[in-house]
């Protein structure tokens, strides 16, 4: 200020009124009221600091009101601030190499108040107005708009006057004036004139939108991802080259946490809708059928479908290429030029705008090559995804069982995922001979011949790649086929997690997993230590290549001189990038193939044979439904036996057939062959109408009850409620807190068996088809729902439609018009009920078994029970109807709960974490392996790397003259020789930072993976219940494989990079510490931007992550219930479902995309702005001022600059986002655990249970604290050796007193205790595994019929067969080839739902525990079947305590005791002689109905 005012005091002294024509005075003012500026806005900061503030309503409302042009306004101050500090740089330099006047430092400090006072200005709109909730700009701000523009247009007029005078004025200044002019004018209209289009939609709104949209954000509300097509569709040039279109995403997400919602949809053409007709159109214009596609002929389909895109990309990789030789090319002319070769006037200015220009268009050209190749990426994958998909619901049965559901599932989510990825690598082959071509070029431009040298060293590096990548092929080879047999291991672990738990097994299984995943570990060893030296090599290259060179320039006697080896230098980290991306694209290349052929190799395999069936539509055939004629049907064609042979049956419209027969004759199959399931040897099926079909099994989707009746269908309140009524559904749904809005877990986890059975028959017969096929529908029913279920859905609902029924139920036989009785494969009889019961033994047999059964209830013989402890409970059961099916008192899960809303679902939300990845989630990940020790070591060999680097490109610069006639500082030897030394010291430290950084990496991927599955399998049963299995095998497969392969380099990518960095930062201000000036601004942009981007980044980069899970979850929803979706002819319903679920994980992949190309660009920018900066500085230093030598060393590496910045900010931004991989698997290492397996103080005895009497004392049980008590106070006891059978209806707690006794739920009071043990005091395995239990739903695991029966390897091969003999299935196994080694299919598909049953029995009678529970063993086996397993059980467990949880009347009519539940209460505990006795009892009344009904049939 005090430099003004002795300037106005001269001038007003000296001239009159001359002065206001002065330069001077004009700078003078302008910085007098810049300054003035600058101090209002400190004050108003001030006072607004002290000011209490408004309601928070008005702030609230204020977000919904912007200053009409509040955007351009603040880009305009922020462009004026910007356009003011490059003048200030400008005339620095200038002034400093020519010298100062009085005038100029007046200038200089004018510019900087501009600079600052602009600065200021930016910052209050965006931080203090923008929320202020004006709607006009303040008043101070506005006037001193119109001052600005008043004094700009009068150093216009000024700047004109004194150019007609002929007085010379710098062209600068001029520049400046018009810019200021042009400023002035629009801020000026903005301040007086711009109005906001509506100032009263304010006021309107909450009326228009209801109270709550006051506080809801402008932004958020205007931005809803659902309905909009992402911008991207209908961008402009500008803003398709700039990225900004996704800028609005961006900033929302800087506003609040992302959700799948505000994430736009996918362009038509990128979605797979879009796509993947005309993809599958051209497969088969090319292969005529898909199943005769080659690995070649998929990928010229695959290029095909987006060869535009394809040659687009190829251009930019093209011009990307040839702007990066650029520099090196020029840096020679540039070290001439500094060293006083000029040619001509302004050469300097020239050399750093083609340097400038050449920088702009590498970064447009690389970033537009990188976006387009990932969006190609994403539609292949989201094609292969769908091709994938729809090819695993068209397999036949045969294929199935060679590819195991876990193997399909790594199709869709390794291999699609991997071709998908290659786009980033599909111009790199071609690439690197165009790089190679021009970096020869430029070496033979400076050193002559010696390029020849360069070449031949660069093609011997190149060389060592192929056996290297030729390791890398095989070892990834063998990963993945380890990798496929894990996954396909824990998805059958998982599934069947509730047998593991009761049975004991669960470590032994995790023990198996931890054995494939040590043989998984051996190949990923070997993966990453090839890995390892393959880095060495390439990290190596550029030094290797550089040394021959030199060496060969010597020989030759080529002038070195700094300038070309600075150009050779510049040009070898060019050519590195190629070189060392070489091994990357043939090891990418490798796997791609690898992953083509598998996917190939899919789609080759068999579908269902479509002309199995005839069919006909309903009007064209006369009555017939269904007709067999001489069929013949194998499942496995290639077999000498077929399944089913010699079928002859014609079923007319409105028949109803029955199919009987014992375990494994065929009954499944016949209904499977008119399903068109099982391949056809021979014969003719022909199928007239719609069919229907309900499981053996039942298969229900996750989703709502609602959704799974319906199956596609519109609702027909009507017809659904009648449903619903037939099937007895609606008591169910009462208990259910949702009502049919609950949602179901995976598998129908938290449903009862008869619910999932029932709720799958209320879904065929709201299908309403001509042609119902039931597979045995009634045994997982009790009596009562299975007579009601029969009477209203076959014989009433269903009377004027074709139904097919297996059944083992004889009492259900009566009524059919048509009887197919099986054995082996054949019909041996058919008729109605009457006519075949004399007709033949296979009948009789069955028909005899069942009365034999009965007749158990007439001969019920007293037998006194003495020393039973009863706890008399008040409470009546409701009528009989009330006593429906079986439970599993899971549905009070869901049940009345104090939980509103959608909290109280069993299955929530997949969780993800918000905000930032805690440094706590970085820091496990680096301290797992030996406590961080490695991880210094690996950053200090980084360090040394980087110095010596740079030391011996600061020697070669330093050591070589700049041009000819100079003379070199040492001799010829000396300088190759410390060059040499330098570079053998770098390649070292690259060795031992690969090695160390390999051994961590594999150390700490062991660690995690052993410490999530030890949590996982140790989790209490009620996680599996709320997790669905797609969940945790993302974990175990794609966060895993992430955590393998990519993370540790990952961070060990971005601390290397930053190291690079600041190796630049520090080369680069040695030769000119003014750089400085210009880099701290530059680079805390680069951060603000980078925090800016990283909020939506991450929350993206989370979403891609929860939006996979569905798709998988889907995908093996739809393989376990293939044949019920084609049975419902719902494939194309299914093949949209999965389209839909594929964009949705494609859509945040896009924008994640899209968004760090938005923030690459912007760094991009700033780093070449600051790169140019530098080199106008060195321009305009005064000549000899410094070593051009060191100068173009420095300008060598600030190439690298724009690169290595972006680098550095890109592998931050990429380690963000795959680091949530480690913090997902550490949430599932943090899981709550059961309590101890063994408690070593308290170990029961050897010997113990010996007597099984179970005590059971004041007993209460709930499901989760917050939810309402399931059994309320139970107390009696079973006494040791009797019989116990356990009825009761739904809800009444039948399976949590068995869940309890097996502590699968804890007890909230009382205690169970067998034989004076109480049961919550002792490990949970010394419990488990001293029960036996016979679970409902019968469960095999893919190996052998021996690890089946005995997976602990207790027992020897005579005990199995002894086993396997009682259990009736000795003869079966025996007639195997393999005998006790024979395969048991996944899920055990190749043996009977009968078969895997006594295999189950065979499993007890191994283990021969002193306590068996049966829970419903018998639901899926015919009569005499059940038969014998009571028989057996009878011989063999004659002296142990059966508890039994029953349908059948029959098996628990033989009990010694009968405990009937109501309500978690107990209502009757007595003999079975003594409840029938009193004719007022419950237990009277179930067995009177059950017998009822069966003999009505018969008489």
């Amino acid at each position: 200020m005090q430099t003004f005012s002795n300037y106005y005091y001269s001038l007003l002294m000296n001239s009159g009124t001359d002065f206001l024509l002065k330069p001077i005075f004009l700078r003078g003012f302008s910085g007098s009221l810049h300054l003035v500026l600058l101090l209002v806005l400190f004050i108003s900061w001030v006072c607004k600091k002290f000011r209490v503030g408004r309601s928070e309503v008005s702030k609230e409302r204020s977000k919904n009101i912007r200053t009409f042009y509040y955007k351009p306004t603040f880009i305009c101050c922020l462009g004026v601030s910007a356009f003011n500090v490059v003048f200030c740089f400008l005339y620095y330099f200038y002034w400093y190499r020519t010298g100062w006047s009085e005038e100029r430092l007046v200038t200089l400090l004018d510019l900087v108040l501009r600079t600052l006072a602009w600065g200021a200005v930016s910052v209050y709109l965006q931080t203090q107005f923008s929320n202020s909730g004006e709607s006009k700009f303040p008043y101070l701000l506005r006037v001193w708009w119109g001052f600005y523009f008043s004094i700009s247009c009068y150093c216009l007029v000024i700047d004109i006057i004194l150019q007609n005078k002929h007085v010379s004025l710098p062209i600068q200044s001029l520049v400046s004036d018009v810019v200021s002019v042009i400023t002035g004018l629009f801020l000026t209209y903005v301040g007086f004139f711009g109005r906001k289009p509506s100032e009263d939609t304010c006021l309107e709104e909450p009326l228009l939108n209801g109270s709550a949209s006051v506080g809801s954000s402008g932004e958020s509300s205007k931005f809803k991802g659902d309905e909009t097509i992402t911008p991207y569709s209908n961008a402009g040039i500008l803003s398709i080259l700039t990225f900004s279109w996704i800028g609005a995403l961006i900033s929302v997400g800087n506003k609040k946490t992302l959700d799948l919602e505000d994430v736009p949809q996918l362009d038509p053409e990128d979605s797979v809708a879009g796509a993947l007709p005309a993809f599958k159109n051209s497969l088969e214009s090319e292969c005529g059928t898909i199943n005769r596609v080659s690995t070649l002929k998929l990928v010229k389909v695959l290029m095909l479908s987006a060869w535009k895109e394809i040659l687009f990309t190829a251009f930019l990789a093209l011009l990307y290429s040839v702007a990066s030789y650029v520099g090196p090319y020029l840096i020679e002319t540039f070290v001439q030029y500094l060293n006083g070769q000029r040619d001509f006037k302004g050469e300097g200015y020239i050399l750093v705008s083609v340097f400038f220009l050449a920088k702009i268009v590498e970064c447009l050209s690389q970033r537009h090559w990188f976006f387009r190749a990932q969006q190609i990426g994403i539609r292949i994958r989201a094609i292969l995804v769908a091709m994938i998909y729809n090819k695993g619901l068209a397999l036949s049965c045969q294929s199935k069982q060679g590819h195991t559901s876990g193997e399909i599932i790594n199709f869709m989510t390794v291999d699609a995922e991997r071709v998908g990825d290659f786009s980033w690598y599909l111009h790199d082959p071609w690439m690197v001979l165009v790089q190679v071509a021009l970096a020869l070029f430029i070496l033979y431009k400076n050193l002559g011949l010696a390029a020849i040298a360069a070449f031949v060293a660069t093609v011997i590096v190149m060389l060592l790649n192929f056996p290297l990548g030729n390791l890398q092929e095989k070892f990834q080879d063998k990963l993945m086929e380890s990798k496929d047999k894990r996954m396909k291991a824990t998805s059958e672990i998982l599934r069947n997690m509730r047998i593991l738990k009761l049975q004991a097994w669960e470590m032994k299984f995790l023990s198996k997993i931890i054995e494939l995943r040590k043989v998984e570990a051996g190949w990923l060893k070997k993966f990453v230590y090839t890995n390892a030296m393959t880095s060495f090599v390439f990290w190596g290259a550029p030094t290797f290549v550089s040394v021959v060179t030199f060496v060969t320039c010597i020989f030759l006697g080529i002038p070195l001189e700094s300038g070309k080896i600075l150009s050779a230098l510049a040009t070898f980290r060019i050519l590195q990038e190629p070189i060392y991306g070489l091994p990357d694209t043939i090891s990418m290349i490798a796997q791609t193939k690898v992953s083509l052929d598998r996917i190939a190799s899919f789609l080759r395999l068999d579908e269902l044979q479509s002309d199995v069936i005839e069919k006909l539509p309903k009007g064209s055939c006369d009555d017939t439904a269904i007709e067999i004629v001489d069929g013949t049907f194998s499942w496995d064609i290639a077999s000498p036996t077929p399944t089913l042979k010699y079928i002859n049956c014609k079923v007319s419209h409105g028949m109803r057939v029955a199919i009987c027969g014992s375990v494994g004759s065929g009954k499944s199959s016949l209904l499977s062959c008119i399903l068109g399931e099982v391949p056809k040897v021979s014969g003719i099926l022909k199928l007239c109408g719609t069919k229907a079909y309900v499981a053996q099994s039942p298969w229900i989707q996750s989703g709502k009850i609602e959704e799974n009746i319906l199956f596609g269908k519109e609702m027909d309140r009507e017809r659904y409620e009648r449903v619903l009524e037939a099937c007895s559904l609606n008591k169910d749904l009462e208990i259910l807190s949702f009502g049919d809005q609950t949602i179901i877990g995976e598998r129908g986890i938290n449903l009862s068996g008869g619910q999932k059975q029932r709720i799958q028959i209320a879904r065929a017969l709201y299908q309403d088809a001509d042609i119902y096929l039931f597979d045995d529908p009634f045994s997982a029913v009790d009596a009562h729902t299975g007579s009601h279920l029969f009477k209203e859905c076959l014989l009433g609902l269903l009377s004027s439609k074709t139904v097919i029924y297996v059944t083992h139920q004889v009492e259900f036989l009566p009524s059919a018009d048509l009887i197919l009785v099986m054995k082996d494969g054949r019909i041996t009889q058919s008729g109605r009920y009457s006519d075949i019961l004399s007709s033949g033994t296979d009948f009789m047999e069955l028909v005899g078994a069942h009365k034999k059964a009965l007749s158990a209830i007439n001969s019920v013989e007293a037998q006194p029970v003495e020393g039973v402890s009863i706890k008399e409970e008040d409470g009546k059961l409701a009528g009989i109807n009330e006593v429906v099916e079986k439970e599993e008192n899971k549905d009070f899960l869901n049940g009345k709960s104090d939980v509103d809303g959608p909290k109280g679902q069993l299955v929530q939300e997949e969780e993800r974490e918000k905000g930032s990845v805690g440094f706590s989630v970085y820091w496990k990940f680096i301290t797992t392996a030996y406590g961080g020790a490695l991880v210094p070591f690996i950053l200090l060999a980084q360090v040394l790397f980087q110095i010596l680097q740079i030391g011996s490109n600061y020697w070669m610069a330093w050591a070589t003259p700049v041009s000819e006639d100079a003379e070199p500082a040492v001799g010829g030897n000396t300088l190759l020789v410390v060059y040499v030394a330098l570079a053998v010291g770098s390649a070292l430290c690259v060795l031992v930072r690969a090695m160390l950084l390999a051994t961590t990496g594999y150390k700490t991927a062991t660690l995690l993976f052993n410490k999530m599955h030890m949590c996982i399998f140790r989790a209490a049963m009620s996680f599996f219940d709320a997790t669905p299995s797609g969940r945790i095998l993302n974990r175990a497969s794609t966060d895993q494989s992430a955590v393998d392969l990519s993370i540790p380099y990952q961070i060990a990518a971005f601390a290397f990079s930053f190291i690079q960095l600041l190796g630049i930062i520090a080369v680069m201000s040695q030769v000119a510490w003014q750089v400085f000036v210009i880099f701290i601004p530059v680079i805390a942009t680069c951060i603000w931007y980078q925090q800016y981007y990283l909020p939506s980044a991450r929350e993206l980069a989370r979403l891609v992550g929860v939006c996979k899970a569905p798709v998988i979850q889907h995908f093996s929803e739809t393989i376990s219930g293939s044949t019920t979706i084609r049975s419902f002819d719902q494939d194309a319903r299914f093949q949209d479902t999965n389209m839909k679920l594929t964009d949705g994980y494609s859509r945040p992949k896009f924008h994640v995309a899209a968004a760090m190309e938005w923030l690459c660009f912007r760094l991009d920018m700033l780093s070449s702005v600051t790169f140019a900066f530098s080199l106008v500085f060195l321009i305009s230093i005064p000549e000899g001022s410094i070593d051009p030598g060191i100068a173009g060393l420095a300008v060598t590496y600030g190439l690298n600059l724009n690169m290595l910045q972006a680098w550095v900010i890109w592998n931050l931004c990429n380690l963000e986002n795959k680091i949530i991989s480690v913090e997902r698997i550490l949430q599932y290492t943090s899981i709550p655990s059961e309590p101890p397996l063994v408690v070593e103080s308290n170990q029961p005895d050897h010997s113990w249970p010996s007597h099984g009497e179970v005590e059971i004392r004041d007993l209460q049980v709930r499901y989760a604290p917050h939810m309402p008590l399931v059994l309320r106070g139970l107390t009696c006891t079973f006494l040791g050796g009797a019989k116990t059978g356990i009825v009761g209806r739904t809800g009444s707690g039948k399976s949590t007193l068995i869940q309890t006794l097996f502590r699968i739920v804890e007890p909230a009071a009382g205690q169970i205790v067998i034989d004076g043990v109480n049961i919550s005091l002792i490990g949970l395995h010394d419990l488990r595994s001293r029960l036996s239990i016979i679970p409902q739903d019968p469960t095999m695991f893919e190996g052998t019929v021996r690890s089946n029966l005995d997976p602990l390897e207790e027992h020897t091969d005579e005990q199995i067969w002894e086993a396997l003999d009682k259990c009736q299935l000795g003869d079966e196994v025996r007639r195997k080839e393999g005998k006790l080694d024979s395969t048991v299919a996944e899920n055990g598909e190749n043996w009977s739902m009968g078969q895997r049953q006594l295999v189950c029995l065979g499993r007890v009678l191994l283990k021969k525990s002193k306590v068996l529970v049966l829970d419903e063993a018998t639901a899926s086996v015919d009569t005499a079947t059940d038969n014998l397993i009571q028989q057996t059980l009878r011989r063999h467990f004659f002296d142990c305590t059966v508890i039994t949880i029953a349908h059948r009347i029959t098996s628990v009519l033989d009990s010694d005791m009968v405990l009937l539940l109501n309500h978690g209460l107990i209502e009757e505990y007595d003999s079975p002689v003594r409840l029938l006795e009193n004719k007022s009892s419950s237990f009277t009344r179930l067995v009177a109905e059950y017998s009822t009904r069966s003999k009505s049939n018969f008489e």
